[in-house]
Parts: structure tokens; sequence; C-alpha cells
């Protein structure tokens, strides 16, 4: 599968924890299988994809606040 051409059409969503301010303004899409993530102030300067179970382990982490 060519991720460039999965991420062309994807369905980009604002983080809940972005806000209009300027800071840091992150945007995902849900892909089959795959998480991408994006810079919303940089949309054209490419997106980290990960496998969803691998985005859903970090989600679960940063949740419990075990990242160090």
């Amino acid at each position: 599968m060519n991720v460039n051409t999965v991420l062309t059409g994807a369905s980009w969503f604002t983080s809940s924890y972005s806000n209009d301010q300027g800071g840091a303004c992150v945007e995902g899409a849900r892909l089959q299988g795959m998480m991408a993530v994006r810079d919303s102030k940089d949309r054209e300067g490419g997106a980290f994809v990960f496998p969803a179970a691998t985005w859903g382990a970090f989600v679960d982490a940063v949740k419990k606040d075990t990242l160090a």
C-alpha cells in the first residue's frame, strides 16, 4: 500500500488538545489499520504514520503517564 495515496484521501481531524492560539496543533487521520499524525500549521510537511496498535499503546501510556 502506498501511504502517500492513502493520505491524499484521508479525513483529518484536529486534536481536542489543540487550540487556536498558535500553539501545538496536531491533526490525526484514522486509516485502515494505521493512524496518521501531522502538524496542522504545516499540512504539506508530511505526516507520521503508525500501526493502529502502536498508536493505541502510545495513547494508553500517555493517559497512564508511563512515558519516561
